[in-house]
């Protein structure tokens, strides 16, 4: 099909075309934009037809001709079909230019009136499309779009081979995609590349993520997925966005969850499109198949074990037919993809399931798979089999395997009798909390409010009560109903009422900001604990405690944390993400204690790796990450950063919380537009769930990246509001968010030191009463770009080697390097490039690519230069009148405010004013017109 660059087509939105697609989609259409050539390959339903509609429609406005051609398998044995579809519509217009044997032999390949063939007018026909290629070139610049290469017909495979081999530097792009197996290593394209233009670009289209999947799922209209159903769409698709759409299509259709240790319910379309070569196998060897499908980690072993004798050899022929991969390295049989185990199990009948499963649970030499097999061979209740999956469970549970944990659970559960001990609701319960551990939210929560439709049991409805409200993590305004009931149910039980209680505490600190009262809440927990004997709920109660006192700057903080880690300790407690090791963190990253900080934070991600706890890996992930970044260390704190960002969206726990630090993290050294992307999407995430603890966060992340990108305004707007948050929340410790700095730096750049000055007093007065050391140095740094705005060049250059030295010693390394850079731009010395080396030196160690590239910045434009060369009158006479007069000001040390009230305008005048000012003398803020006008008077 031929469509002329004039004609277009009506825009069609693809919300789901980039996703997981973004850079290399990128590097496709910058190939193209310069006149190259690209070959999209990958496996069925990787997308590839999608990404090359959408490249064709970017480059055709670009091209008068647009050449397409789409081959099927069932026509791929028809000989020039596809050279018909491309050249078919304009080979009149060109036809006169060819030489006769040329335009004869096209003709009859077009038509196929003839008997023209590659072997009788070979040389005619391979010249012939040439020649038409080079006819349309000439007229403008011609883009090939062919689709499903695999299935080109021999003849035109040929020919649109031999011509692209020879385009040279004609204006001809091609833009293709072929079908190439799953495995990256087997170079199937390489046969295409050599058949394509020498600069072609071959880009692969790899399995989406877990997260992209979701955003697919979510595009494509299948919304509310339970994280824990995603999951597993995602699994058995291999993130293939075909399968796992049509996945998320059979579960719209049917949105009953599977029963624990079913698969996803596996439409027919995908069965058939995957199982096709099934029936060349025997009715035995598709037998061993659908035991190596329903088994965990099938070997030939394991096969043998569950009876199928023949194991090697039906293997063997299923791997010869493209079924099974062939692993040479390793003992296991493992399925050429995922989907084929899921279609294939979902294909048998009840009955070979279970046979297959019965066959495994004596096979299995693992007792928490044989104990899963049993499950699922079994039909209706029966307590020997519940008691082996509870056992199965506790030891999943014990490896450090929650999810498995709240699988085997469920299972349990379902096989549980009514009146047995422990009950099939129990059981339930444990499941879910297991589920909970293993960051499967969702999850916990249904099975919590199912339990809760049928218990009236006091402890077992508040111990529901729980699931459901841990389960909304920050969003606790969208379960706030909840507490009054559990509050009832709870009674004046101590032991109940303290479960309560501690989770009152966390709803005062997220939905009302009261610090306060969240402590108070959770001393009231600890002490009905205590009374009740409830160790775990008492040590979660005084970590929280401890954490608020340390936040609000508590002289008991310490005392606290003490009795938080006196013995008897539960272990799990001990490492959760709210108990007393993680108040010890806190209280030490917070005191400069960096290097014990670290071993602190250290040990607790590895042991709650050890243990599965996925919410905590997640928070202490970021505790980490924020050791490394207070340590200079950016490079590493961005990776561990990405890391916890990566495990929140596929869990969906602490998104908020982690965008916010990932912003910092990629603010110091790594990109500053996904620094203010995220620390936007952390605002916006926050205000969302009325959680104002993590807004101040989230708005101080923000005006951070604000700074660092240059835009003081923004910052001043978005450090202001955290200001006023901060108060309201009652945190008093400075070193909690660790942001007035920044909001003074920014204060001095726009015009207003009085306010920096009483932001840098009223954090000084707080700092020196807690001993925060860093605190007080970052406010030196700060202070001394108040002082030098108000001319005091050489106070402000020996407070600033102070601080810079001070941070130094207290191992804040991109704080040092930050008092480098402030340093360098007030020194008198003799201006030139080496006035940035020690922090261009500095930054680099730290790898602060942001503020290392603001460096050659500076450098470039020689800020340093500036600061003592005098303003000459040229410069002056640039300026308009209003603009000396408002540089003048500025020189005398007039604030905006000030200058807006003398000269009688506004203050948004006086600041756009001083933009131009800026822009006309070559300089970047206030400060550096103070510094030219030290210069000119010493000249």
């Amino acid at each position: 099909m031929t469509v002329r660059g004039d004609f277009k087509e009506p825009a069609r939105p693809r919300p789901d075309l980039v996703i997981g697609r973004e850079e290399l989609f990128a590097g496709a259409r910058e190939q193209l934009s310069g006149g190259g050539s690209v070959l999209v390959h990958g496996p069925a339903g990787i997308g590839k037809s999608t990404v090359l509609r959408a490249l064709a429609a970017e480059c055709a406005e670009s091209a008068r001709t647009v050449l397409r051609c789409s081959a099927t398998e069932s026509e791929s044995h028809l000989p020039f079909l596809a050279l018909a579809d491309l050249l078919g519509l304009v080979v009149d217009e060109v036809s006169d230019r060819l030489p006769a044997p040329q335009r004869t032999a096209l003709e009859s390949a077009l038509t196929g009136r003839g008997e023209s063939t590659l072997q009788r007018d070979g040389l005619a026909l391979r010249l012939a499309v040439l020649s038409v290629l080079r006819a349309l070139a000439a007229q403008g610049p011609v883009l090939i779009v062919a689709d499903d290469l695999q299935w080109l017909d021999p003849a035109s495979a040929e020919l649109l081979g031999f011509a692209a081999r020879r385009l040279g530097e004609m204006p001809v792009r091609m833009l293709c995609a072929v079908r190439t197996d799953t495995e990256p290593r087997d170079q199937q394209h390489d046969r295409y590349l050599r058949a394509s233009p020498p600069d072609t670009l071959a880009v692969r289209l790899n399995p989406l993520s877990r997260a992209q999947v979701a955003e697919l799922l979510g595009h494509r209209g299948y919304t509310g997925l339970p994280r824990t159903t995603v999951r597993d769409i995602h699994r058995t698709s291999g993130g293939n966005p075909l399968f796992a759409l049509e996945l998320g299509r059979a579960l719209a259709e049917n949105p009953a969850r599977p029963s624990p240790g079913e698969p996803l319910p596996v439409p027919t379309s995908l069965r058939a499109l995957v199982l096709s070569r099934l029936e060349m196998l025997s009715a035995e060897a598709r037998r061993t198949l659908l035991v190596a499908s329903a088994g965990a980690r099938p070997t030939l072993a394991l096969l043998h074990a569950a009876g199928r004798e023949n194991a090697e050899a039906e293997t063997a022929h299923a791997a010869s037919l493209g079924l099974l991969a062939t692993e040479r390295e390793t003992p296991g049989i493992r399925f050429a993809h995922p989907m084929i185990s899921a279609a294939l199990y979902a294909e048998a009948s009840a009955q070979d399931r279970r046979a297959a499963h019965a066959a495994l649970s004596t096979a299995a030499s693992d007792p928490i798979e044989r104990a899963r097999h049993l499950a699922l061979a079994t039909t209706g209740t029966d307590p020997q089999v519940a008691a082996r999956l509870g056992e199965a469970a506790a030891a999943a549970r014990d490896r450090g395997a929650p999810s498995v944990a709240a699988g085997l659970g469920l299972l349990a559960a379902r096989h549980t009798p009514p009146e047995t001990v422990p009950g099939p609701d129990e059981r339930r319960l444990q499941a879910a909390e297991d589920a909970l551990t293993a960051g499967e939210s969702d999850l916990a929560r249904d099975i919590a409010r199912e339990v809760l439709r049928r218990v009236t049991a006091p402890a077992e409805r508040v111990r529901a009560w729980m699931v459901v409200i841990d389960a909304a993590g920050h969003a606790m305004a969208e379960i706030d109903a909840v507490f009054p009931q559990a509050l009832a149910d709870a009674g004046e039980d101590p032991r109940l009422l303290a479960l309560v209680r501690y989770q009152l505490a966390w709803r005062a600190l997220l939905m009302e900001g009261e610090m306060a009262k969240a402590r108070e809440e959770a001393a009231i927990a600890a002490q009905l604990a205590a009374r009740a004997g409830d160790r775990p709920t008492e040590l979660l109660a005084l970590g929280f405690q401890a954490q608020m006192e340390t936040l609000m700057g508590h002289a008991d903080a310490p005392a606290t944390i003490q009795r938080a880690m006196r013995e008897p300790q539960d272990p799990r407690v001990a490492c959760d993400h709210n108990g007393a090791g993680a108040a010890r963190f806190r209280w030490l990253i917070m005191g400069d204690q960096l290097a014990e900080a670290r071993t602190t934070i250290t040990a607790l991600l590895r042991e709650v790796r050890r243990r599965g706890m996925v919410e905590s890996e997640v928070h202490f992930l970021r505790g980490l990450a924020e050791t490394e970044l207070r340590s200079g260390h950016c490079g590493r704190a961005l990776d561990l950063a990405r890391e916890s960002l990566r495990l929140a969206r596929d869990t969906g726990i602490g998104e908020a919380a982690t965008a916010m630090f990932t912003s910092l993290a990629e603010a110091a050294g790594g990109d500053v537009d996904r620094a203010l992307a995220l620390a936007r999407e952390a605002v916006d995430r926050a205000e969302e769930d009325g959680d104002l603890v993590y807004l101040s966060r989230a708005l101080g992340a923000l005006g951070h990246a604000q700074l660092v990108a240059g835009d003081s305004l923004a910052v001043v707007q978005s450090l202001r509001r955290v200001r006023e948050l901060e108060e309201r929340l009652g945190v008093t410790d400075p070193a909690r968010g660790r942001w007035h700095g920044d909001l003074a730096e920014a204060l001095v750049r726009i015009g207003e030191p009085v306010e920096a000055q009483d932001v840098i007093d009223a954090t000084r007065a707080r700092a020196l009463r807690l001993g925060r050391e860093s605190v007080l140095a970052v406010l030196d740094r700060a202070e001394a770009l108040v002082r030098a705005a108000r001319g005091e060049q050489g106070p402000a250059i020996r407070q600033l080697t102070a601080a810079q030295d001070r941070l130094g010693k207290l191992g804040y390394g991109l704080e040092e390097a930050r008092a480098a850079y402030a340093l360098a731009g007030l020194r008198t010395h003799r201006p030139g490039p080496t006035s940035y080396d020690e922090a261009t030196r500095l930054f680099r160690r730290c790898r602060a690519l942001p503020w290392l590239r603001q460096v050659e910045s500076a450098s470039a434009t020689g800020p340093a230069a500036t600061a003592t060369t005098p303003l000459a009158p040229a410069a002056l006479d640039s300026l308009a009148a209003t603009e000396r007069q408002v540089a003048a000001l500025v020189m005398e040390g007039a604030t905006n405010r000030e200058i807006a009230a003398r000269l009688f305008i506004s203050v948004k005048t006086v600041e756009a004013t001083l933009t131009r000012v800026y822009r006309k003398l070559g300089i970047r803020s206030r400060v550096d017109i103070v510094r030219l006008a030290a210069g000119r008077r010493s000249g």
